[in-house]
């Protein structure tokens, strides 16, 4: 498990990167992050939720309903391509401070 700011801080890169792959609804999201992290990453719904309002507040995914086979519409997400662009700038400024970080602590 890791500490809830450090998941915070990322959590805008791991939902673009994984609606960059395919198109998702929320609770597809929480448990590809969940495989994906061998499950250490748990993200909650108050973490999720927000941050989706907000990428799609900042023209970077839109939401859509979709018809589910087993119950009721989903609500999907899917990244714009405004989300592409801003995904590269957070993929590149991650590994700069990755490395940043890595460098402080003699890595």
């Amino acid at each position: 498990m890791f500490d809830r700011e450090l998941v915070k801080g990322s959590t805008s890169l791991i939902l673009l990167h994984l609606l960059a792959e395919k198109d998702m609804y929320g609770y597809e999201l929480v448990k590809e992050m969940e495989k994906r992290s061998d499950y250490t990453m748990q993200i909650k719904e108050g973490t999720l939720y927000p941050a989706l309002h907000k990428l799609e507040k900042q023209k970077y995914m839109e939401s859509f309903w979709k018809e589910s086979e087993k119950g009721p519409a989903r609500k999907y997400y899917r990244i714009t391509e405004a989300g592409f662009q801003i995904l590269e700038q957070k993929i590149t400024e991650w590994k700069n401070f990755v490395q940043t970080i890595d460098k402080v602590i003699g890595r």
